[in-house]
């Protein structure tokens, strides 16, 4: 409540509260409020007229019965009413009641615009406080199109008291945050980034708030005020606390301004100017020698305030990332904090010293706090500052001490938190590939991983491990070996029975010379895993006992007892009976050079990014892995001969002459489980792939998991007598007449279908056309719906779909017949099928012909079937997109536009805009946060085309700058005609 003197005190509220608080139920709490509401409403609606104070009082407690969770269905009036008092109580009562109830849509807002109009021009500070607060609260859109220019004004007029210029410069922040395209500030920007040289340090606290926000959207616009922070900074770490005495807290000179200064400082890199850059250099040299000084306070708000500087100096420190002797001081500070009795200053300390390791000033004086490190992961209490402890670990390890960092995570994963485990595992990995110089220690770091956390390591670690055993020969016994002693302990985890059937698989008889591990013990030793594994793992052993009758000839008899038995043959998994049916007839048939043909040993795996990286990227929350890290991880994740990312399926070692990916293999990473038969391709090598001027075929649409596309592939010409190209039967047919041509709104109408595949096509006083189509890899199915506006039937009624010129060979459209009669009032559908040979640039034309009244109707439309309606969208980090922008240069790969808006600039309907297009829109990518950047493949019976997109708007002179780029320069320029008209 807000204060009010003594006389000025409101009896009657205190009353009904103490009521309300005296009720002994909630039914006599509803009672009680019915009581006093029915009374309110009375006044409001009595003939004798209320005064201010009355009036203020009732809103009150509407208010107050508002906050308690009841609905309050009037009373806006009166409050509105308050506003035009003169008293300062009952206009804030208003204000308030208007903050909390009135909602943008409220009929009322053109009359609380005009009083706050009012307000704002009285040149009252206190009126003037009050209804910018209020624009503030309610921060709307409609508030922001009344006063986004007043304000401004008011925040830099040289009259303005300094009371109301701290809330002018807070509730211009409010707004624009909410509506950042209506707060323009174009001739107000100099003199608001000006404001950080005012005398008043409220004012500049308010005001660097302001400018921070407007800096990240606009950096350009606000560079100025980087001297200016840097000059205002400067004068606060050199002055006294008695300087400052009003906005001191506890010894330490407006610490909340200092780090609002520095991290505006972060939205910019480093000033050119030397002498600006050298006056920042020795503030953050005075930073980091307070810190080092005794405390001038035992108090926790002291210390609280001195390091929320020093870290924000810090974080300063590493964006700069150009000062060595800074970052080598913030680092042995950072250090000083691994060992401090309060457990947040550890957790900053370990998280900020993660950053620097990236750095290569400061990396070499991360590694000498390793034993501090390695001390916190395992005795730390808490799990977050543990988890940061492993992420540091993980940041600041190199070749010098890879070896020991990766035993002591090894170390703790025995006893690790069930909540980091799957992370650990990945990171392990990742630092046993990245650092291995002996193979043999990498295959004896994966192995121990899967001992120790077999239910945490995924599919992509041992994927990996198998992928570098195949590739290297001379790691191919050792690995042999160790899997082989791995799998005689009686626990053995399935991840380790699934590694060690694929290398005995391949690579068994490298040890087959050595009684103790013979053919047959090797055998019967995999196999007594077999009854106590998953049917994906039994699927693999029994790829792998056919490899032995290849490798082991004389294991052949007792493979195929075992093959012959009911529990294989008959087996209720189909998958498993199939294999073992096969498997079986394969043995007894075939000669043993067309055995050692087709079960012959896999080939080496390209050379690919890590799946692993990939999967490590995904994970979110705190410990995925930066872009720096990944960027390293790209560079030197040659270590190793390590290859792609398929994944060492069962099929594939059973047929290893087909060793390439299968047509089916989820090239866009969309389904996580890997398909059976298929070697999927990883996600860090699909764009590498798609890219490319020669992408690899589409995926056989028949054996798609799900079903859709092998309902929706287009039969032969034979298949079915229903699917016709032509008009259908020349018994219903209209009198021969030529196709009518395109109706000149044809384009229009097709373009408003490229970001949409459902809607109504075209529409006059006879006939409407609706669609609704649906679309997966390069086949389309669209349903057009017929309906007779009229009461009259149309009769002779024939649809006939043509590809004109070169669209033939481009495009495959197969329709089904129609009804040759549509009663007045009905509707009738029909259903095409489309396949996407390969791009195209011109639409398929639909002619309709029907008799209404005796007339005979002809007209033609062009078919909303554009080249982005098969679109595959592609996710992908920032590196990854400008990676591939930047081998997408050529000349002829770019398409660019630059025109005027024709739709209002609204976010979120360009955001719906560009979903529709078919693309993924990715975030974080682009620098400027206003642009768009799409990237998607489009997916064609010939080839995939890779493209990427990105799109530039500038509100302020309502334009685009539209540009793509694709592997295919055709695919450009028509992408780029089709976008430039939705926007």
């Amino acid at each position: 409540m807000p204060a009010v003197s003594k006389g000025d005190g409101m009896r009657g509220l205190a009353v009904f509260i103490s009521d309300i608080r005296n009720c002994k139920s909630k039914e006599a709490e509803i009672k009680r409020i019915n009581k006093e509401l029915a009374n309110i409403r009375s006044k409001f609606k009595g003939d004798k007229a209320l005064d201010g104070y009355s009036k203020k009082k009732y809103v009150c407690k509407l208010l107050f019965i508002f906050l308690l969770g009841h609905d309050i269905d009037f009373g806006h009036m009166e409050a509105v009413n308050l506003l035009s008092s003169n008293k300062y109580t009952e206009k804030q009562i208003g204000y308030l009641f208007i903050s909390v109830l009135v909602n943008s849509n409220s009929e009322l807002i053109r009359l609380i615009n005009n009083a706050i109009k009012n307000d704002l021009s009285s040149r009252n500070p206190t009126f003037m406080c009050l209804a910018l607060h209020c624009i503030a609260n309610v921060g709307s859109r409609e508030m922001a199109e009344a006063f986004a220019s007043e304000i401004p004004r008011i925040l830099v007029a040289g009259d303005t008291m300094d009371s109301v210029k701290q809330s002018a410069a807070l509730c211009l922040l409010r707004l624009y945050k909410t509506s950042p395209d209506l707060v323009l500030m174009g001739e107000w920007t100099s003199r608001v980034v000006h404001l950080l040289n005012d005398q008043h340090m409220g004012v500049v606290t308010a005001a660097i708030s302001l400018i921070t926000c407007l800096s990240q959207k606009n950096p350009d616009e606000f560079k100025t005020c980087v001297s200016l922070a840097v000059s205002r900074l400067s004068r606060i770490v050199s002055s006294a606390s008695t300087d400052l005495q009003d906005y001191t807290y506890y010894f330490v000179p407006a610490p909340w301004l200092s780090c609002k200064l520095l991290r505006l400082l972060q939205c910019y890199p480093p000033p050119e100017d030397g002498a600006v850059k050298g006056r920042l250099v020795e503030c953050l040299e005075t930073i980091l020698n307070k810190a080092q000084e005794p405390p001038k306070s035992k108090k926790v708000q002291h210390s609280n305030a001195k390091n929320a500087i020093l870290f924000e100096a810090i974080s300063l420190i590493i964006h700069y990332d150009s000062e060595p002797n800074l970052l080598v001081r913030a680092c042995n500070q950072l250090g000083q904090f691994l060992q401090h009795r309060e457990t947040n200053l550890r957790y900053l300390a370990l998280e900020s010293m993660c950053t620097l390791a990236s750095s290569e000033f400061s990396h070499e004086a991360v590694k000498t706090h390793i034993e501090t490190v390695i001390n916190a992961l395992k005795t730390e209490r808490d799990v977050s500052v543990r988890q940061r402890a492993a992420d540091l670990l993980y940041a600041m390890c190199d070749r010098s001490n890879a070896k020991q960092i990766v035993a002591e995570m090894l170390s703790y994963l025995e006893t690790a938190d069930y909540s980091i485990r799957e992370e650990m595992v990945l990171k392990v990995a990742i630092l046993a590939e990245k650092y291995a110089v002996d193979y043999s220690w990498y295959v004896d770091t994966i192995l121990n991983l899967i001992r120790i956390a077999g239910d945490y390591v995924s599919e992509e670690v041992w994927y990996r491990v198998i992928q570098i055993v195949i590739n290297r020969d001379d790691v191919q016994g050792y690995a042999a070996k160790t899997v082989f002693e791995a799998l005689q302990a009686p626990a053995c985890h399935e991840n380790m029975v699934k590694v060690g059937g694929y290398i005995l698989g391949e690579f068994g008889n490298l040890i087959a010379g050595d009684p103790r591990s013979s053919p047959l013990v090797q055998f019967n030793l995999l196999h007594s895993k077999f009854h106590l594994c998953s049917v994906p793992t039994r699927a693999l052993l029994l790829s792998a006992y056919i490899k032995f009758i290849n490798l082991f000839p004389e294991t052949k008899a007792t493979i195929q007892e075992v093959l012959r038995c009911d529990s294989q043959i008959r087996n209720s998994d189909v998958e498993l009976q199939q294999r073992a049916v096969e498997y079986l007839k394969l043995s007894s048939i075939a000669s043993t050079d067309v055995l050692a043909t087709v079960l012959e040993e896999m080939p080496p795996f390209p050379e690919r990014e890590s799946s692993i990286l990939a999967k490590l990227k995904k994970k979110k929350g705190p410990g995925a892995v930066s872009v720096t890290e990944l960027e390293d991880n790209k560079r030197e994740g040659g270590e190793l001969n390590g290859g792609g990312d398929r994944g060492p399926d069962t099929s594939a070692m059973a047929a290893s002459n087909a060793s390439t990916p299968s047509p089916s293999a989820d090239l866009l990473g969309i389904r996580s489980a890997v398909p059976v038969g298929a070697a999927p391709a990883g996600a860090g090598s699909l764009l590498v792939d798609v890219f490319s001027e020669a992408g690899p075929a589409a995926p056989s649409a028949a054996v798609n998991d799900d079903g859709f596309l092998r309902d929706l592939e287009p039969p032969t010409e034979t298949s079915d007598s229903l699917l016709v190209e032509g008009s259908g039967d020349s018994d219903s047919a209209p009198p021969s007449e030529d196709p009518a041509a395109p109706l000149p709104e044809a384009d229009e109408l097709l373009n408003k279908f490229v970001c949409k595949n459902n809607g109504v096509l075209f529409e006059n006083q006879l006939l409407q056309i609706g669609i609704k189509s649906e679309y997966r890899q390069n086949l389309g199915r669209m349903y057009l719906f017929y309906g007779n506006k009229t009461s009259v039937q149309f009769a002779s009624f024939t649809t006939t779909v043509s590809c004109p010129g070169e669209l033939q060979s481009h495009l495959n459209v197969q329709t089904k017949t129609v009804e040759p009669l549509v009663e007045g009032g009905a509707q009738i559908q029909q259903v095409l099928n489309i396949e996407c040979i390969t791009d195209f640039s011109e639409a398929p034309l639909l002619n309709i012909k029907f008799r209404y009244g005796g007339a005979l109707q002809n007209l033609t439309l062009k078919l909303p079937v554009t080249i982005n309606k098969f679109f595959q969208p592609t996710e992908m980090a920032s590196q990854d997109f400008f990676q591939r922008w930047k081998q997408l240069s050529q000349p002829q790969q770019e398409a660019q536009k630059i025109f005027k808006a024709s739709h209002g600039m609204d976010t979120e309907v360009l955001k719906a805009k560009l979903l529709g297009l078919g693309t993924a829109l990715l975030d974080n990518v682009d620098p400027n946060p206003e642009n768009y950047v799409c990237a998607g493949v489009i997916q064609t019976k010939g080839q995939q085309v890779g493209c990427l997109l990105r799109l530039e708007p500038n509100a302020q002179a309502q334009m685009y700058r539209l540009t793509l780029r694709c592997s295919k320069d055709s695919v450009s320029k028509r992408l780029c005609e089709l976008l430039a008209e939705q926007f």
